[in-house]
């Protein structure tokens, strides 16, 4: 009970504290949707600050798609799939 209490002490909370309110489905789907919105803002404001990268040319390395990220590879007539 100690160990209960000095956490809620911690924290700012009494022992006999009301517990907080429970929320609605409808307050916790537009928090999410908020969150939802504030996620994709960050990430479309990481994308634009974002530098291209510029990488040379791969020597000796497949044509055309890149193998690995269709599962297959072939090399010499040898296919392995992962």
């Amino acid at each position: 009970m100690l160990v209960v209490m000095y956490a809620l002490w911690r924290q700012g909370q009494a022992v006999m504290d009301k517990p907080k309110k429970v929320s609605s489905q409808e307050e916790i789907a537009a928090r999410i949707a908020e969150a939802a919105q504030r996620a994709n803002q960050e990430a479309e404001a990481r994308r634009a600050a974002a530098k291209p990268l510029h990488l040379p040319p791969e020597k000796g390395g497949p044509k055309g798609l890149e193998p690995t990220r269709y599962g297959d590879w072939e090399k010499k007539g040898l296919i392995s799939d992962f």
